[in-house]
């Protein structure tokens, strides 16, 4: 069995042509695919790929399938910690878009290279924004929220601020 992790960054951002790209490889290798896809997922917490995980510590993948490094990790060495753990598990890790072979040694020193562009790239997006921040600041804007200012929408028991909001990708309705 292989699994398919889809990531998007904002929950108004799709999986769609991540899917897209993977199910074209799985058919190109007459395998089946078991997707796991998540939105609006933060910094420190990605529950559907962290569940993925345990099921690859228990053996249940041969193979996890990714769009790109990107899409699985955020950070060179998040990435490198994962890879050593899916691999000590003696599961497969596939990025289409790198075309990465994890199981020689060339494929290991392309993989660390293109981690480590991934990250650059990262950190460079970052400092654009920082920069920005800084710039606005500067020219006296207010950034963020007014103060007192009311969101004058109401929100859900559940703390939401409509019926409507997102798992896994896939839109549900609320209470």
């Amino acid at each position: 069995m292989h699994a398919g992790y889809l990531r998007a960054s904002k929950d108004d951002q799709l999986t769609e042509n991540q899917r897209i790209k993977i199910q074209q490889y799985c058919e190109g290798k007459g395998i089946n695919v078991t997707f796991f896809s998540e939105n609006e997922s933060s910094r420190n917490t990605r529950p559907i790929k962290e569940a993925l995980l345990q099921r690859v510590r228990r053996g249940e993948f041969e193979s996890i399938i990714v769009f790109r490094f990107d899409r699985w990790a955020r950070s060179l060495s998040e990435l490198i910690l994962d890879m050593q753990s899916i691999q000590d598990a003696g599961v497969n890790f596939i990025s289409i878009t790198e075309n990465v072979d994890l199981t020689t040694s060339t494929g290991k020193l392309m993989f660390g290279i293109i981690a480590s562009f991934a990250e650059f790239e990262r950190n460079l997006i970052r400092e654009r924004t920082m920069a920005g921040l800084d710039r606005a600041r500067a020219q006296g804007k207010t950034l963020g929220r007014p103060s007192g200012a009311k969101d004058k929408r109401q929100r859900s028991p559940d703390g939401y601020k409509n019926r409507y909001r997102r798992l896994s990708g896939h839109v549900l309705l609320g209470k």
